[in-house]
């Protein structure tokens, strides 16, 4: 058997966390699915309350682009939909017309609240199996 470079191991290491990520990310859009949530539209829900979380904090689209794993364009057109549900309000920024803002509503929160515990289990089971917990 020939002995693993170490581009090998590192490339092997790195399809290993693509994997983890893939399965945690189905298995998260798989619990939320009842909900009319996917994996993505949580993370931005997510954030906003962690970074908003008083009624009516408001945060900028553009703080968001660097934290969710989508383009700005697929990012815009998810907080899009969420707005349609009526679980985030967008703005326009008054000191920057080009600057939006986005904040949760009292819908979004609640739902957030709701499955919050539901993505976390995921976690805890998916990273757990992933350590051989």
């Amino acid at each position: 058997m020939a002995v693993k470079t170490a581009d090998a191991r590192l490339e092997e290491r790195w399809r290993d966390i693509l994997a983890v990520h893939a399965r945690t990310m189905c298995e998260i859009d798989r619990a939320l699915h009842p909900h009319g949530l996917g994996a993505s539209d949580f993370e931005v829900l997510d954030i906003l309350a962690t970074e908003s979380p008083a009624e009516g904090d408001q945060c900028r689209v553009q703080n968001l682009v660097g934290r969710v794993h989508l383009s700005q364009s697929a990012l815009s057109r998810l907080i899009g939909r969420l707005e349609k549900d009526g679980l985030v309000e967008r703005s326009v920024c008054a000191d920057d017309r080009r600057g939006v803002w986005v904040a949760l509503t009292g819908k979004g929160r609640a739902l957030h609240a709701e499955v919050l515990p539901l993505q976390r289990a995921v976690l805890q089971r998916m990273l757990s199996e992933q350590q051989g917990e």
